[in-house]
């Protein structure tokens, strides 16, 4: 239990890495942000090929938070993760609300491209360059693509009302990961913490906006009957305001609700915010 970081302590690396965060170059900002956006993608279909496979889709939730540790470990720029932290810096007094917005804006265009990115080296990947479907995982992409859009359109209102109270689970979660990721010094600390929330979330099957900007394009390519317009009003918009709310009430501002003016027993220099 050494390596254990108390809730006191936590929050405070929270304000310390959001200020940090601000303070990066936009360059820095984009290519951490784009690199997390593949990595997401990338176990996205680890996820949904072994899910596939075994036809369990328990297994791939299990092995989903491989790419979420990646992110923890080397430091990357998670748009979910950020709307619960970057805040409390604000909360602080330490940056003002331009840098939170900053942030946000940069590091969402930053995940958008390098999801994208993905999305387009792994439709060449399974297609054989257009030559073939894709298989079962193929299948199941273009099926996803469409039960995170179309079939909410179909819903109307109470579609809109749904999505958006999933992105707000998923997120209540996820933001979560990035947390309990500074609640350990060791490295196999930090894994496990953000293992578990990630796993809740995504055996669940809420809606997360950065695997949506690659799952969804990526059915998209493979010939979902799902257009952008239908991507971005009945997914991406609803699901980002729905992210935010999540990070922001249920993580970020309530633990420092509880915990900023809490005694820090713990002032161990390994684990602050690198």
């Amino acid at each position: 239990m050494a390596d254990y970081v108390k809730p006191a302590l936590i929050v405070s690396n929270m304000v310390e890495a959001a200020t940090l965060k601000a303070a990066l170059p936009t360059r820095d900002v984009l290519i951490r942000a784009m690199l997390a956006g593949a990595y997401l993608a990338f176990v996205t279909t680890l996820a949904f090929l072994v899910a596939a496979q075994t036809g369990q889709f328990i297994v791939g939730a299990l092995l989903f938070p491989a790419g979420f540790a990646l992110i923890v470990l080397l430091g990357m720029e998670l748009l979910t993760g950020n709307f619960g932290m970057m805040p409390l810096a604000a909360f602080a007094g330490l940056i003002g609300p331009r840098d939170v917005f900053r942030n946000w804006v940069l590091v969402f265009i930053g995940n958008l491209l390098g999801s994208l990115i993905y999305a387009g080296l792994f439709w060449i990947a399974i297609t054989d360059c257009g030559h073939v479907s894709g298989g079962p995982l193929g299948d199941k992409l273009r099926a996803l693509a469409v039960s995170k859009t179309t079939a909410y359109a179909a819903l109307g209102a109470a579609g809109m009302v749904t999505v958006f109270t999933k992105a707000i689970l998923c997120n209540w979660m996820v933001s979560l990961g990035s947390v309990v990721g500074l609640a350990s010094t060791s490295t196999i600390g930090k894994i496990v913490g953000c293992w578990l929330p990630i796993m809740i979330f995504v055996a669940q099957g809420y809606e997360h906006s950065v695997v949506n900007m690659f799952a969804i394009p990526a059915g998209m390519m493979l010939g979902a009957n799902v257009s952008l317009a239908d991507w971005w009003i009945w997914n991406e918009i609803p699901v980002t305001l729905g992210n935010l709310v999540g990070g922001f009430v249920f993580t970020g501002a309530a633990l420092y609700a509880t915990y900023r003016s809490a005694p820090i027993s713990n002032q161990d220099p390994a684990s602050r915010p690198v």
